[in-house]
């Protein structure tokens, strides 16, 4: 028992001394981590589109008209860029980008709102960017729940009580609490989760570039690699593990908690709670890297066997589109990925404050992945050890 602690120890300070040497891994460990998460959250910290330009064409010309532009203006989202003659000049602007939408007031329409009818004015948008048509769509929503509240009481000022009993008034009111994500922004959207991605890339990223480097030394010494250190399988795959898990707990403050701090993302969760709850995601990312290198040859095939996987890990995580909507087959293919149990227990804590006690099944698949990936590991150390042991013996 005292040797294979000490082995495990020799093999935690020699992997140190590997990841420390190293410029690629360096990058991978440190470099994407503490840059990654800033970079995303600069580019996206503007939260939501504002002040998209928008063309009019206005064929009614009329104060009503003129005052329904004002307030379009107004909103967070439209800024009206000029009047456009007709529909042809509309669409030479939206060819040439200098409109993402178009507003169409029709001849009749002060007519029609001044008699009490119903007023239609067309709105033409770019759907080409969901975030920006999203956006468009709910500035639209209250720019016509303000104007029918306007005209209703234009109406009780005119006709007075018999607008009232005629039924003019609204009878349901509506009132919104956007939980999680406060300002429903896109950063406070898709940010937390992304940052519990990064700490699984570029675990995968560094241990598989580490591992290639092994196979490239076994190949170059007769299946022996030379700096390894003569320690039993469990005991390597505890050491390695051991000192990934200890160079990125300190990165996971910093991502966790941190970077929604600085950014001003939801925050809600304890510190003691999502760390407590990120520690299996990193032993799991941990054996699944010393899995995965069985399959990196090379140094360079860290990029072939990580890379490839991050925008499939990315969609299976269920950040882009929901896990319950998807076929049966890829969510058994996610429910095996570390991350996508990462990305869901951390959103609910960090973003809706809930527990760690909440957070149990996530939880458990963690715990669980853990153990099936410290197996696959040991059964990769294994077969090395006694590869390497057959090489040593015939030499």
């Amino acid at each position: 028992m005292f040797n294979w602690i000490r082995n495990i120890a020799l093999v935690m300070r020699r992997e140190f001394r590997m990841v420390l040497s190293s410029v690629g891994t360096m990058i991978f460990f440190f470099g994407l981590p503490l840059a990654y998460p800033v970079v995303y959250s600069a580019i996206y910290n503007t939260e939501v589109t504002r002040d998209m330009p928008v063309a009019v064409v206005d064929r009614c010309r009329t104060a009503e008209s003129r005052e329904f532009v004002r307030h379009a203006d107004a909103t967070q989202a439209m800024k009206i860029c000029g009047y456009a003659s007709d529909m042809e000049e509309a669409r030479r602007w939206w060819a040439e980008k200098k409109c993402f939408a178009v507003i169409e007031i029709p001849a009749d329409y002060s007519e029609k709102v001044t008699r009490g009818e119903q007023g239609v004015i067309q709105f033409y948008s770019d759907a080409s960017l969901l975030l920006r048509y999203r956006t468009f769509l709910e500035s639209l929503t209250e720019l016509q729940m303000a104007t029918d509240a306007d005209l209703r009481e234009l109406a009780i000022n005119t006709l007075g009580a018999s607008a009232i009993a005629s039924g003019t008034g609204s009878s349901v009111g509506t009132e919104a609490y956007f939980l999680g994500d406060t300002q429903q922004g896109f950063a406070s959207f898709i940010i937390p989760g992304i940052v519990v991605f990064i700490l699984q890339q570029s675990m995968l990223l560094g241990i598989t570039f580490l591992g290639g480097g092994a196979n490239e030394r076994r190949r170059a010494n007769g299946g022996i690699d030379p700096l390894a250190v003569p320690a039993s399988p469990s005991a390597t795959v505890i050491g390695k593990t051991l000192c990934y898990v200890i160079l990125y707990l300190p990165l996971s403050i910093y991502i966790l908690h941190y970077i929604p701090l600085w950014f001003h993302f939801p925050h809600q969760g304890t510190l003691v709670d999502y760390i407590l709850f990120i520690f299996p995601m990193l032993l799991a990312s941990a054996m699944l890297g010393q899995t995965l290198t069985c399959i990196a040859s090379e140094k360079e095939s860290a990029f072939v066997v990580v890379v490839f996987t991050t925008l499939a890990f990315l969609f299976l995580s269920g950040l882009t589109w929901p896990r319950y909507a998807m076929p049966v087959f890829w969510q058994w293919i996610g429910d095996i990925v570390p991350a996508t149990w990462g990305v869901e227990g951390f959103i609910r804590i960090n973003n809706n404050g809930a527990t760690l006690a909440q957070q149990t099944t996530p939880y458990l698949w963690l715990w669980g992945l853990t153990a099936f990936y410290s197996i696959t590991a040991w059964l990769i150390a294994r077969l090395r050890s006694k590869t390497a042991g057959v090489k040593s013996v015939k030499a």
